[in-house]
């Protein structure tokens, strides 16, 4: 799994118990996939279709830094599936794991748009 985004836990992430609220991480994860999969894609209007369970393992607290890992599991025609892993950068402890994102390319009508990609592309390879 690639580590793409570090965290600084701050005091406003945090819930009433002092630890990382998970409202907060997911809106980080859904973020980083976002942005992902609109550089995969090259498609600024990709969203986010369906999340699986989401698996908290621990807890990471103010001033822990975080990273958030993204790998890509499968290719649909208009769409992306990503696994992500959270883990806490210092102790390598995970933080949270979800097995199943996907992303959806759209069109300008609003409905899914095929993409025509079928492996990982880097930016650094496109620009050759």
């Amino acid at each position: 799994m690639r580590f793409h985004t570090r965290k600084w836990i701050k005091p406003q992430d945090l819930n009433p118990n002092g630890t990382l609220f998970g409202g907060r991480l997911l809106e980080w994860i859904d973020e980083e996939c976002a942005l992902y999969s609109i550089v995969q894609l090259e498609n600024p209007k990709t969203v986010t279709k369906y999340m699986s369970e989401i698996d908290f393992k621990s807890s990471a607290h103010q001033g822990d830094i975080v990273e958030i890992g993204i790998e890509v599991s499968k290719f649909g025609s208009a769409s992306l599936t990503l696994k992500c892993e959270v883990r806490n950068k210092m102790t390598r402890e995970t933080i949270i794991t979800i097995d199943k994102i996907v992303m959806v390319a759209l069109g300008e009508d609003g409905k899914p748009k095929p993409h025509g990609k079928t492996e990982i592309e880097y930016v650094k390879d496109r620009l050759k």
